[in-house]
Parts: structure tokens; sequence; C-alpha cells
């Protein structure tokens, strides 16, 4: 029953979450509608707690057991607990205040302050350091060792020639061809890509559906 009961589950919502676009009846639409909106937020709220003593239970043990780069888990750790004191008794806006003070000298007390002032610039860092390792990528993966690598080196080169100030003004119509290789043949091998990606998601889909993939169930067959 601990292996049937969620199938039957699985498959209930997914033929249900199917017809929702077949069937515009508004009985159909409204439960659609109470499954999204309610049941949905009740189940990630439950997914909240889970995530958050999953991911508590991982640091602490590292930090118990001293593994490699533990020290940062500390630092995950107590931010988790100082986003949690902001956003649940600072507000989450400096217009809508929450419990705790509105200003703590010259630091906003709110989520939004922590996202900008903090997250932001984070992530800023973490892209700029990345386009190092993307050059270095590229510098091994640009070889042509075959012609689907002297065809990727070409391209390339022609638009960083293209997006360069002076090889704008040497080649006139270099611009317009770097604008042509990303609108056609790039757009088309995206596309492409996304109609291998959507079939995949399809075939996955269908075979959680009909309980032919339990590996989401755990513990094997």
């Amino acid at each position: 029953m601990k292996r049937k009961l969620p199938l039957l589950i699985v498959l209930v919502t997914g033929i249900f979450g199917v017809l929702t676009y077949i069937i515009p009846h508004p009985v159909v639409q409204t439960t659609d509608s109470v499954i999204r909106n309610d049941i949905l937020r009740i189940i990630g709220a439950f997914s909240l707690v889970l995530g958050i003593g999953s991911i508590l239970r991982h640091h602490f043990i590292k930090i118990k057991r001293k593994s490699e780069n533990w020290g940062y888990s500390w630092i995950t750790v107590v931010a988790l607990f100082v986003s949690a004191v902001i956003g649940l008794f600072g507000g989450i806006d400096p217009t809508r205040p929450g419990i705790l003070p509105t200003h703590i000298g010259g630091f906003s007390f709110h989520i939004q302050s922590l996202f900008t002032g903090l997250i932001v610039p984070l992530g800023s860092t973490m892209f700029a350091l990345l386009a190092f390792f993307m050059a270095s990528a590229s510098y091994r993966a640009f070889r042509a060792r075959n012609f689907e690598a002297t065809l990727l080196l070409i391209s390339a080169f022609i638009l960083m020639l293209g997006a360069m100030p002076l090889t704008r003004l040497l080649v006139k119509e270099l611009p317009s061809f770097a604008e042509w290789i990303l609108a056609v043949p790039n757009t088309a091998a995206k596309r492409g890509i996304g109609f291998g990606i959507s079939l995949g998601i399809l075939a996955t889909s269908l075979k959680i559906i009909l309980g032919i993939e339990r590996g989401w169930l755990g513990g094997g067959e």
C-alpha cells in the first residue's frame, strides 16, 4: 500500500492535469484552480519544512565530523537563520515594516534590502568569475579536431569579431553576418534542442504517470 497509493495519486492527478487542457467545463477548471492555488501551496509548505530540515541536518553532520570545507557550513546555517528572521519579522519591503525595527543604523531591516545588498552583488561576482572559467573552457573546446569543432570555432570567431568596435569599422557587413548567425542557425539549433527536451519531458512524464518509472519512490523496485 505504501507504494500503490502514491502511484495511484500520481496516475489520477496526472490524467486530471491533462484533461484540464481538453475539457473547458467549469467544474473541471474550478477543481484545477483549487489544486493549483490551495493544494500545491500546502504541499509546498511541507516541502519547505522538509528542505530546511534536510539542509540543517546535512550541514550539522558536516560540522560535527569536520569534513572538508566544514567552515562554509557554518556560514550557510547562520545565513539561513538570519534570512529567516529578517523575512519573518522584518518585513518584505520598506513600505510594509514588520515586527522588528525598520532601520538598524544605515541598514533597512527587510528582506528586499538583504536581496539587493547581498544576493545581487554576490551573484554579479559569481558571474564575473565564471567569465574566466568560460574563457578557459572555450580555449580547450575550440580546437579544430573535426568538422563540427571547426564549425564551432569559426562561428565563435565571427561572433567575437562582430561584437568588436574596430572590426565593425573595418568590415561593414560583419555585424550583420554575426546577427544572422545568431538569428537563423543558432535559433534553429535552439528550437531543435527545445523540441528534444519537450519530447523527453513528455516521455518521462508518461512513464511516471503510468508507473513505469518508479525511481522517485525511492528504495529501488
